[in-house]
């Protein structure tokens, strides 16, 4: 996995399985530090740094989602193919739900190796056009949006040095969701595990539970308590969430 794309924040014991994990609209490959330090230390955890974010701030961040699930499922099967046979798994949370999603469909098509499983986190099935809205946003709207979920330290939104630096991926990460169109098809294999705060103001539980529409596979849901940004404060509940479905079995209940 020697990429411009991924990070570790740990060193992993062994050869575990791998998991690849997807940060949110205007997050970088930090946002899974506590979680990858919270997860049994035989599981490879790599985060996906997206472009325009942190150390590839000079690159332009892709205002299409498509295109972005192009570019990192192209990485993803060239590590596939470097590492043949070894277990996989994906996390996203919120756009990087999506971008998951998109990537598996991907790999599949490829005839590539299907993920262990997929954990899709605080968002709703790629058939639901919540996201429909962001199209319109300017940037005060974008940064009402993130305010009102508490997803980031709102000193750092009034510095405006910072603000100068994260605003560019907000606003096309924001894009790349409101202009996303499901192209259809029918469901994966994989299993899915649909993770969601309870207090969530962007999707509900119940639009969490639609996940299970999109696989044949295993499904499960978890409900944590919190908001949009549940998984910041308690990752080891995560950790657990994350270590028992992948202990789970495949086959559909």
């Amino acid at each position: 996995m020697n990429s411009t794309w991924f990070r570790r924040y740990t060193a992993p014991a062994g050869n575990g399985l791998r998991l690849v994990c997807f940060p949110h609209a205007g997050g970088s490959a930090t946002a899974y530090k506590a979680l990858a330090h919270a997860l049994p230390a035989d599981l490879d955890v790599v985060s996906v740094q997206y472009p325009g974010r942190q150390d590839r701030f000079g690159e332009a961040p892709f205002t299409d989602l498509e295109r972005l699930v192009d570019a990192v499922s192209g990485e993803l099967a060239g590590a596939l193919a470097a590492d043949p046979g070894r277990p996989y798994a994906l996390f996203g949370h919120s756009m990087g739900a999506l971008v998951a999603y998109e990537t598996a469909r991907r790999l599949d098509r490829a005839g590539l190796p299907a993920p262990r499983r997929l954990f899709l986190s605080g968002r709703g099935t790629p058939d639901n056009p919540s996201g429909a809205h962001y199209r319109y946003y300017g940037d005060a709207d974008v940064l009402a949006d993130v305010r009102g979920l508490s997803g980031t330290d709102q000193t750092l939104l009034d510095n405006p040095e910072i603000l100068e630096m994260v605003l560019p991926a907000l606003r096309a990460d924001y894009r790349a969701v409101g202009t996303y169109a499901w192209s259809g098809g029918g469901p994966l294999s994989v299993p899915v595990t649909a993770l969601v705060g309870d207090r969530d103001p962007v999707v509900t539980v119940a639009e969490a539970r639609a996940w299970r529409e999109h696989t044949t596979g295993g499904f499960a849901l978890e409900v944590f308590p919190g908001g949009h940004f549940y998984l910041d404060d308690q990752p080891e509940r995560i950790a657990a969430a994350v270590t028992g479905g992948l202990l789970a079995p495949a086959a559909a209940p």
